[in-house]
């Protein structure tokens, strides 16, 4: 096998006229400059120098890899950059995934910062829940993961995998325009009657509201069920329900609110990712959600830093 060093030694010989003088160049030794040059005859099988008393003349072959090899070594000083900034989390691939509401409120801005700030890497999203995305940053499908769980939903994430806090949502009620409690402070007992619009049934978000439901002493009557908050949000806009969401789910003035007073249930948005040794680009990304996070925290309503 070429080995590259030998091929720059060969390049300055060639350019200086003598072993002595590539020697004198590279602050080597004439004899480890000599002892290259003939490991490289070895690796190319022809010989590249006729060596007499009086100094040593490139042959016909060693103009013909000196042609070559340039263009190999700027290969390989590109290849060498390119691992270098890799190392150090400015080139390379990031593959992340991200839940919803996430991906609406919090990715734009993280993003647009970390492609201004990492030009060179490139960033994949796949969207889905976490039940969805942590087997996926288990398997290495994945580098790199925003999912959330419920106060009322415990939780645990596997041991191989490390989690960062980002931030804490409250629950927004949304009731329709002109509802009785608009504007109002309640508890969540003044909701039993209602009829509730809620996401499907075997998310946790309906288990969260279920539970601080049955806190309260009732069982939510829930009618209406989609895991999309617009969808939600539309359906209480025209009177079909109320509903509880996160706060990076909720738009304001789209519909009214009130404020339950003993309901202290919150979600918590998490960053999930494997050893960012595996992939140095993955803290440059970590940094810039936790940025993006303190300026959503300052611009949503609900939304605080975890």
């Amino acid at each position: 096998m070429i080995n590259a060093l030998h091929l720059r030694t060969f390049i300055v010989v060639l350019r200086t006229g003598s072993f002595a003088e590539a020697a004198r160049s590279l602050g080597y030794t004439g004899s480890a400059v000599s002892q290259q040059m003939s490991c490289l005859e070895r690796s190319v099988k022809m010989t590249l120098f006729e060596r007499d008393a009086h100094g040593i003349r490139p042959t016909p072959s060693a103009g013909f890899l000196a042609e070559r090899a340039q263009d190999v070594l700027t290969a390989f000083a590109a290849f060498e950059d390119e691992v270098k900034a890799m190392s150090e989390g400015n080139f390379g691939h990031v593959r992340l995934g991200s839940f919803p509401t996430a991906s609406q409120q919090l990715l734009p801005s993280s993003l647009s910062n970390f492609a201004r700030t990492h030009g060179g890497i490139r960033v994949d999203l796949d969207e889905g829940e976490p039940d969805v995305l942590v087997p996926l940053l288990l398997d290495r499908d994945l580098d790199l993961a925003v999912v959330y769980h419920y106060d009322l939903v415990p939780r645990k994430w596997p041991k191989a995998l490390q989690a960062e806090p980002l931030l804490h949502e409250e629950l927004v009620l949304l009731l329709p325009p002109g509802h009785r409690f608009a504007g109002s402070e309640i508890s969540l007992a003044d909701l039993e009657k209602e009829t509730w619009v809620a996401t499907g049934e075997r998310t946790s978000g309906a288990l969260s509201l279920r539970r601080a439901c049955a806190g309260a002493g009732f069982e939510p009557e829930v009618h209406y069920r989609s895991d999309d908050y617009d969808v939600i949000r539309r359906f209480v806009s025209t009177g079909l329900g109320v509903a509880l969401v996160p706060a990076l789910g909720h738009v304001r003035g789209s519909v009214a609110s009130a404020t339950i007073v003993d309901l202290s249930v919150r979600r918590h948005v998490v960053a999930l990712h494997g050893p960012s040794a595996s992939n140095p680009a993955v803290e440059g990304a970590l940094a810039a959600l936790r940025n993006a996070s303190t300026e959503t925290a300052q611009r949503l309503h609900g939304v605080h830093i975890a």
